[in-house]
């Protein structure tokens, strides 16, 4: 796990790129690099990384890997089929001398070329160039666990693990693409390839670009599987296999590890599992708390760890804590990521990093095996639009009558949203319902809705938004939460759900398996009972969040009224005065607003953050247009063994 960044320019100009650039772009993300960094630099290309010691740890092995044929590798993540590959190599005469299991991947490209991605299991954000071929490979993991950023253009492409390391190469001023500002309010997050940067991008998980001086290809070498594959009766025995297989994959590191542990099914399957494969390691669990008695899950997971035997170690998030972690985040990442549980998971790696490297999570889970109340809700609203009109109007009307609570996850908060958006067809409802600005608000606000995504039939519904928040939410919003709250801390998540076999074998589930009547994740809680208690296995579903609907009543309403009321929202093109009526009436206890709120005070307290880099790159403009011209020339030829080697500096 580290950082990994770059800059290649395109066409050979007799210059080399700019130390000067390289050093900021490892400047920008040195909290995911505590073990060293390293750059390579030859002809037009610099590639750099910061490491965070996994595997490997013993010798100082950089994630930039420079191989005798001229290929060379940055990678940030883990390839935990690293080991079986290194004999399937060696008996096609490849020598690997490096212990690490980024060793594996340029041998493989070059019995492979660029389908070696098809035989990676793990996670992984990849630069490769190919010096023969003059051509450079980016590539994301199957599930978007690794993120990778870049900015392409006419002369030259950057590339870079966080936007705030895109964002300290670039040459001129980073400025706001207007164009994805309402895909963010609406969602809360960009959909990739499209960040809040004019010419900033994402790549889309299981995805490979691959440029050279003709332009830039891109490729999908993995697409999900679900609704796709035929549908079986599930086997547990086959998926406690494959299941123990991916815990057991993923924990064989050199370093400490441990989970974080709600107290749910999820966390606590992936707890009792990492305990039964490898009962001789050391495992704490790590959960946050809060005062709230709803929010709070820290007693149910105290009492899972104690059951399992676990080290238990809570931590508590006030409201004080809030809006300086915030400000921290955006401005150690560079993005503006609108799920407020960004701040719990901050804090609780915060702590876990003096203990561990790495921290087993539950992610995916619910996209896969159909945990989400919306999933119910697409099940059950076909039942609920067959009753006479009449009815289902008393009905809305009834709902939309019951009191706004502070509380967690309510029944009346499940009612609001399941009776919206009855003119629509289910997945347009399922959009509608996880939106974090409602239409209604975000044309007030000064914005269309962005389009739909497509319509589908009734048939297919739970595939097509099942399939739609795995690729989508799931990614850009969730695993990015999880890679930029814990990588601050340099602390790496691995999600055993996102293991490719796992996916493969929950793609296979049908329908009934997943929801059934009332009951979410129908087999994923069948096959818990192995390991589980039924106390543990049917607790009620409540997901990561903060109390943001009280704080923002008391403690957090002056700051909100503040970051609501800046100018940096009204030049992005944000009525401020309605944002300002959203607080209001949230307030005035007529809504709850908290969700919608929120995506306005990261996106003011970001647009900030981007102020102070525009200022910044202005003034470096400056002091270089100050100085005499100078062209630094491509340095004499030497190994590509001796150039990394050159400008390396990592610890063991």
């Amino acid at each position: 796990m580290c950082g990994i960044s770059g800059i290649l320019y395109r066409h050979p100009t007799g210059a080399r790129v700019d130390s000067a650039r390289v050093s900021a772009m490892l400047s920008a993300m040195a909290h995911r690099g505590p073990d060293g960094d390293g750059v390579y630099a030859c002809d037009r290309l610099a590639m750099a990384v910061n490491r965070l010691a996994i595997r490997g740890v013993e010798a100082p092995q950089p994630p930039l890997m420079v191989h005798p044929s001229g290929i060379v590798v940055a990678c940030n993540g883990e390839i935990d089929n690293h080991r079986e590959l290194r004999e399937i190599l060696a008996q096609r005469g490849h020598v690997i001398d490096q212990t690490t299991d980024v060793a594996v991947i340029a041998p493989l490209y070059l019995e492979y070329g660029p389908q070696f991605l098809e035989h990676l299991q793990g996670v992984f954000a990849i630069a490769l160039w190919d010096a023969p071929r003059k051509q450079l490979l980016l590539a994301r993991d199957r599930a978007g666990e690794r993120h990778l950023l870049y900015a392409l253009s006419d002369d030259a492409v950057c590339f870079a693990s966080e936007l705030s390391g895109l964002v300290a190469a670039m040459p001129t001023p980073p400025q706001l693409d207007r164009e994805s500002l309402p895909h963010y309010l609406q969602s809360g997050f960009c959909p990739s390839h499209h960040s809040l940067l004019a010419h900033h991008h994402k790549l889309q998980p299981g995805e490979v670009i691959v440029i050279d001086a003709a332009g830039a290809r891109h490729e999908h070498y993995w697409k999900a599987p679900i609704g796709v594959t035929p549908k079986s009766a599930p086997d547990m025995a086959a998926f406690d296999d494959i299941l123990r297989g991916a815990v057991l994959r993923q924990t064989d590191i050199d370093v400490d590890y441990g989970v974080l542990l709600s107290g749910g099914v999820d966390s606590a399957l992936v707890t009792a599992i990492a305990r039964a494969v490898r009962p001789e390691r050391k495992l704490t669990a790590y959960c946050v708390r809060f005062a709230e008695t709803s929010f709070d899950e820290g007693q149910h997971a105290a009492d899972v760890a104690q059951q399992l035997g676990c080290d238990f170690v809570p931590v508590t998030l006030q409201p004080d804590d809030v809006p300086g972690r915030l400000h921290k985040l955006i401005a150690a990442t560079g993005e503006p990521l609108a799920d407020p549980a960004w701040m719990a998971q901050s804090l609780v790696t915060e702590r876990a990093s003096q203990d561990v490297h790495l921290l087993l999570a539950g992610e995916g889970a619910d996209e896969l095996f159909g945990g989400y109340p919306t999933y119910l809700g697409a099940r059950l609203h076909g039942r609920f639009e067959r009753l006479p009109a009449s009815m289902r109007a008393g009905i809305r009307r009834l709902v939309s009558a019951l009191p706004v609570s502070d509380k967690k996850m309510t029944v009346s908060f499940l009612l609001k949203q399941f009776v919206h958006g009855p003119e629509l067809d289910g997945f347009s409802r399922h959009l509608l319902w996880n939106a974090r600005i409602s239409p209604e608000w975000l044309r007030r606000l000064g914005f269309d809705p962005p389009g739909d995504q497509g319509r589908h039939t009734a048939c297919d519904l739970m595939d097509a938004i099942q399939h739609y928040d795995f690729t989508h939410s799931l990614p850009d919003a969730l695993l990015a939460k999880a890679d930029r709250g814990s990588m601050c801390h340099a602390v790496e998540i691995r999600g055993p759900y996102l293991d490719r076999q796992v996916i493969e074998f929950a793609a296979t589930l049908p329908v009934e398996w997943r929801v059934r009547g009332l009951t979410t994740k129908v087999f994923l809680k069948a096959f818990a009972q192995r390991y589980l208690p039924t106390s543990v296995v049917h607790q009620r579903k409540r997901g990561l969040s903060i109390p943001l609907c009280q704080w923002l009543h008391g403690p957090l309403h002056g700051w909100a009224t503040q970051r609501l009321s800046a100018s940096v929202l009204a030049d992005a093109g944000i009525d401020t005065t309605t944002a300002l009526a959203l607080l209001d009436e949230h307030t005035l206890r007529r809504a709850d607003h908290s969700r919608a709120i929120w995506v306005l005070v990261v996106l003011s307290e970001w647009l900030e953050w981007l102020a102070q880099q525009q200022r910044a790159s202005v003034d470096l403009s400056r002091r270089a247009d100050a100085r005499p011209p100078r062209v630094e020339a491509a340095p004499p030829a030497r190994s590509l063994e001796a150039s990394v080697a050159l400008h390396a500096n990592f610890s063991g």
